[in-house]
């Protein structure tokens, strides 16, 4: 059928969504015509309550930030941001150059502090450099999720076995903390390796450190 999507085939992934939070409206509608003009997704808000009171979308990669506001400033939305756990890489924009606010907003992860004004290609940089923060995290959080649900898999036993092998123990010394025989913990070794995706003890020593196992907290 003509125009149809290919069984089988995924759906074409949206473009990267750009929040905006600016109290005057001609900076805001410049903003959302430029990152429009390039293919992003964009969200405007005149204060940061409004953009709260909506919600922040799951799948929001930047957030493009004025950071003198009437009532809430930029810092106290970074603040409050980080505070309830939301992860977005934050672009920070002022008319007024003030360093050590830059200094306070970088500290807190700030990607980026740009003055008004700037030049379009600058805040362009920004916002791409930011998209491509985020969606190193979301990979990485990706990544530890299905760790995770690996970990899950494991019997205690063989979680107790994970946790000696990592911390550098060979067969023999695991045997005796557990009580078991060496072949025994060959075979939990064996398992752990595969359910755990891992290709190489270095593998799973990398693994078990993502995952805080630990050698106290699962052995016996």
């Amino acid at each position: 059928m003509k125009g149809g999507a290919r069984n089988g085939s995924a759906p074409p992934a949206e473009p990267p969504l750009i929040l905006v939070v600016d109290d005057e409206a001609p900076v805001r509608n410049a903003l959302c015509s430029l990152f429009r003009s390039v293919g992003y997704r964009v969200d405007s808000f005149e204060a940061p309550q409004a953009m709260l009171d909506r919600g922040i979308p799951a799948d929001a990669c930047c957030l493009v930030l004025d950071i003198r506001l009437p009532i809430t400033s930029g810092l106290d939305l970074q603040k409050q941001l980080n505070a309830g756990g939301v992860s977005i890489p934050i672009i920070f924009m002022t008319g007024h150059g003030d360093i050590q606010m830059s200094v306070q907003a970088m500290k807190a992860g700030a990607v980026d502090f740009l003055p008004k004004p700037f030049r379009e290609q600058e805040m362009l940089d920004a916002v791409k450099a930011a998209i491509e923060q985020d969606q190193a995290r979301r990979e990485a959080e990706a990544g530890l999720n299905g760790l995770r649900e690996r970990l899950a898999s494991l019997t205690a036993r063989e979680l107790e076995t994970m946790a000696l092998a990592t911390a550098g123990l060979m067969n023999k010394q695991i045997a005796a903390e557990l009580g078991v025989s060496e072949m025994t913990v060959k075979i939990h070794r064996g398992r752990v390796m595969r359910k755990m995706g891992a290709r190489s003890l270095a593998d799973l020593v990398r693994y078990a450190e993502a995952l805080g196992v630990r050698r106290d907290s699962h052995a016996s």
